[in-house]
């Protein structure tokens, strides 16, 4: 169900604390007086002292009734419907300065909440165009200065008699993103510990028939042998699965920590309230139907909400966690044997599929949920809890949508640093691609952003589910290799072509063996064997010989991984003693084909009976697992720091944008002096010009130019210049620059706004540096071929932001004329590195400044000498809602 304003209450944001209990974050005002003071008298006189430098004054909370003023914000943090918390700000010296002030209430301090108000408070500055907090301490207030200091933002201590002055700047950098992570991830533990490791649980609507889902569910948790106290629910029957059952959720003997609902839909929102009211702390729904009956599922949001409970589903198959303190089952799919794969999937029919094929290959799942129609917990949800659990060591995800992309991608690149993350492609039909105005919106479709983020964030991505098994069994069986450099060997000289031609297509090597590995393989294969690469040992090769061949290939220093392929002939099957090729060289990983193999992929036992080779009837499967597996090494050795730029003037941008907006306040695109300036802002080689607005001025301009100029036409409604005929270049006199500017003038007419006369720029290749902001994903930075062939050729590469430090090198070779423009054999060899700066300054513009939600760069001329932008656009918004800097749950 899409969750529309009126079904998310906009105004109240849910957020978790550090013990994983749920306070209500949302913007004070005037009403919020008498709890403000309330809160205030409340407060022990220590306390108020600390505050308000005074013990014996409750000051009035008169302020909040001005708070919708320009200068004033107060947010507030609720418990149920109780006040506990108050941060406010109040701007001083100037637009971008605000002073703080915080106070919570004395039960609930040592908890997050003033952290929590904090990051509230400071991203509603950010929007308002604040950059840094200011505020008067008291010496002795040292749980406010370790507030500041946990925090993670960069802060300033100075002090003076009596207090202590603080600074804080409020851009969101590396080290308070993860100071954030680290406070979300510790809450949603402590939160999502009542789902996946309940102390207590209650199956509400345990069927007696064996074919109801009520009666599956409660079979299963108790085969699981559940760990925890376990009780259900089901007015008519005394007893289900040999569990006693109570009449109703108010009868339980106590307040369970997870209730599993199998009711039908429409009693759903009733159950929901009953568990609210007993203190039930989380709910997992099995019911379906409720996305088709919205009345139903507002009231279930609405009692979630109310008792602020969290929740799996609905239409879910269930959760199961195989820890054996926990030994929870709670779902009604065949169960999964434990092991250490973390599975989550929106579809249940997934779920089952891949646990089944986990069975067949002897794996297993340390946890899997099932999220359904995801109304709160989500895939991010579980990246968090995965990566600090000791029981998961990979994790496989399916998720149709992305609740919150930018924190999909935080979380899943933290956990990648820790363990394989694999996921199925799924919705990537290019039919929901927009219209859009500038060059760098077309290319920005679904698909393009989303592998953007998955490539960016260390996530390993499959299209069909029999590549994700084949993916999971290479992934657990043998190591990663160290580099792309693949030797294909066989028994059989076609199947060996077959291999090396599908080694090329996935981007692998099957380069030339060295004459120390060609002798020792001579020396074991003797004639007739054909020693290059593929290397065919003919087909009456011994299994022992072929797997000494197999080894001396492991061991060769010029290879990273080997691929072996066997097929059985009337003379000898060479596959029998593979294993105990692998394990004379278990630093190398060995993935074996075995062509006429019944299954796509099988686990192969060594002779201590464990599972260690997957083995592949195809060779294209076995080389499209090996590529994502170098995959994943190539991006584990990459540098993980964030783009840093230096020489940029964040306020000055901010203030041109701030000044654009409140003279146009739905957006629209800058004037050409705006862009040149928030563009010189972030340090960007942009070829200056003047704005004129006729042929006399024109030529003045040309003649202090004291060249060549190009003269472009600034007309309402015309973004591309170039295709509108708006472009006159080399204009190398008075009169030939008076002659374009009159025809600039003519073709347009009472569109044109101004004539831009700008020097010419020396020739050199053309590119195009981009941005354009999606309001899920966040801002995506391109980068490809620019001027006249970006249409025609649409040879890009695309990264989200924040980019990291390698991010800009990658893009350069991952369009396909980025090697022939910046690659060693081009002459005059061209400035790369100008080229990534540009690339890393816009990245860290459009992270700096969202409301910038389409920004070209076309073109970019580069040279051996660095790189210059000839033209520019900016189009600016109102930042879109939500702020990937802030804790806050989806419902």
């Amino acid at each position: 169900m899409a969750l529309t304003e009126e079904t998310t209450s906009a105004r109240v944001v849910r957020a978790l604390l550090a013990d994983g209990s749920i306070v209500r974050m949302r913007r004070l005002d005037g009403a919020d007086a008498p709890s403000v003071e309330q809160m205030y008298r409340a407060l022990p006189a220590y306390d108020r002292y600390l505050r308000f430098f005074s013990a014996g004054v409750v000051p009035r909370a008169g302020g909040l009734a001005s708070c919708t003023a320009p200068g004033y914000a107060a947010v507030g943090a609720f418990r149920g419907d109780r006040l506990i918390g108050v941060a406010e700000y109040v701007i001083v010296d100037g637009p971008t300065t605000a002073e703080v002030g915080l106070v919570v209430a004395h039960p609930d301090q040592a908890r997050g909440v003033g952290t929590l108000l904090l990051e509230h408070l400071g991203s509603a500055a950010r929007r308002c165009g604040v950059r840094r907090f200011v505020a008067e301490v008291l010496e002795d207030n040292t749980a406010m200065r370790r507030v500041f200091n946990d925090l993670g933002l960069p802060y300033r201590f100075r002090v003076l008699e009596g207090s202590v002055h603080v600074e804080v700047d409020l851009e969101p950098g590396k080290p308070y993103l993860a100071a954030l992570a680290e406070r979300e991830e510790r809450a949603d533990r402590a939160s999502l510990a009542t789902v996946l490791a309940p102390g207590s649980l209650a199956v509400v609507g345990a069927g007696r028939k064996p074919d109801s889902v009520g009666h599956a569910v409660l079979a299963n948790i108790v085969a699981a042998d559940y760990a925890g106290r376990l009780y259900a629910v089901n007015p008519h029957a005394t007893q289900v699965c040999g569990i006693e059952c109570v009449a109703s959720v108010a009868d339980l003997p106590e307040a369970v920590d997870l209730a599993v609902v199998c009711v039908p839909a429409r009693a759903v929102p009733d159950v929901a309230d009953a568990c609210g009211r007993r203190g039930v702390r989380a709910l997992l729904v099995i019911s379906s139907g409720l996305s088709a009956d919205p009345p139903s599922a507002v009231r279930l949001i609405e009692a979630v909400r109310r008792y602020d409970m969290r929740m799996v589903g609905p239409n879910c198959l269930g959760v199961s966690n195989t820890d054996p303190a926990v030994r929870l089952d709670a779902g009604f799919a065949p169960p999964s044997p434990p092991g250490d794969i973390g599975l989550v999937t929106q579809s249940g029919g997934v779920a089952i599929a891949v646990q089944a094929e986990l069975r067949r290959l002897g794996l297993g799942t340390s946890t899997t949920v099932s999220t359904g129609d995801k109304y709160d917990v989500s895939g991010n949800d579980l990246l968090l809890w995965w990566n600090s659990d000791p029981n998961t060591r990979m994790a496989v995800l399916y998720l149709e949508s992305f609740g919150n992309p930018r924190k999909f991608s935080r979380f899943s690149r933290g956990l990648a640093a820790q363990m394989p993350v694999l996921t199925v492609r799924s919705g990537s039909s290019e039919a929901g691609q927009r219209a859009a105005a500038s060059h760098t919106a077309s290319t920005a479709t679904p698909r393009v952003t989303r592998d953007a983020l998955f490539r960016q964030a260390g996530v390993l991505a499959v299209d069909r589910l029999d590549e994700l098994t084949e993916l999971i069994a290479t992934l657990s069986w043998q190591p990663l290799p160290a580099g792309r450099r693949v030797a294909v060997i066989s028994n059989a000289g076609g199947a060996g072509v077959l291999a090396a031609d599908a080694c090329a297509a996935a981007g692998l090597e099957v380069s030339a063996l060295s004459g120390h590995t060609r002798r020792a393989l001579s020396h074991r294969l003797g004639r007739p064997a054909s020693l290059d690469n593929p290397v065919d040992t003919s087909a009456v090769v011994a299994p022992e010989t072929f797997a000494d061949a197999v080894a001396v290939l492991l061991a060769a220093p010029e290879v990273d991984a080997v691929i072996a392929l066997t097929v059985p002939t009337a003379v000898a099957d060479p596959f029998p003693g593979m294993t105990r090729a692998a394990a004379r060289s278990p630093g190398t990983p060995l993935l074996a084909v075995r062509l006429g193999q019944a299954e796509h992929i099988v686990g192969v036992a060594d002779e201590d009976g464990r599972c260690r080779l997957p083995c592949f009837a195809d060779p294209a499967a076995a080389a499209a697992a090996l590529a994502r597996a170098a995959d994943r090494s190539a991006w584990l050795a990459r540098p993980g720091a964030t783009s840093a730029v230096d020489e940029v003037d964040a306020t000055a941008a901010a203030g041109i944008v701030a000044a654009f907006l409140a003279a146009h306040p739905a957006g629209g695109w800058l004037e050409s002096g705006d862009v040149q300036d928030l563009l010189a802002a972030y340090g960007l080689p942009i070829l200056r010009g003047e704005l004129v607005d006729g042929p006399e001025r024109a030529v003045a301009a040309f003649t202090r130019a004291g060249g060549p100029v190009a003269l472009k036409a600034i007309a309402y409604g015309v973004v591309h210049k170039a295709a509108a005929g708006g472009v006159r270049l080399g204009a190398d006199s008075p009169d030939a620059v008076a002659r374009a500017a009159r025809e600039l003038a003519a073709r347009f007419g009472g569109r044109l706004h101004g004539i831009l006369v700008q020097p010419m720029a020396p020739p050199g290749p053309e590119l195009l540096v981009g941005v354009v902001g999606d309001p899920e994903f966040g801002p995506l930075v391109t980068v490809g071929l620019g001027g006249t062939a970006t249409d025609l050729a649409a040879d890009r590469a695309h990264r989200l932001v924040p980019l990291a430090e390698a991010d800009a090198e990658d893009m350069l070779r991952d369009f396909r004329a980025g090697e022939q423009l910046f690659g060693p054999q081009r002459r005059p060899r061209l400035d790369r590195a100008a080229v990534r700066d540009v690339i890393a300054r816009v990245g860290v513009l459009a992270e700096q400044v969202p409301e910038v939600v389409e920004l070209d760069l076309n073109p970019v001329i580069a040279g051996p000498g660095g790189c210059v932008a000839v033209d520019a656009r900016i189009r600016v918004a109102p930042p879109p809602g939500g702020d990937p800097a802030v804790r806050a749950l989806r419902l």
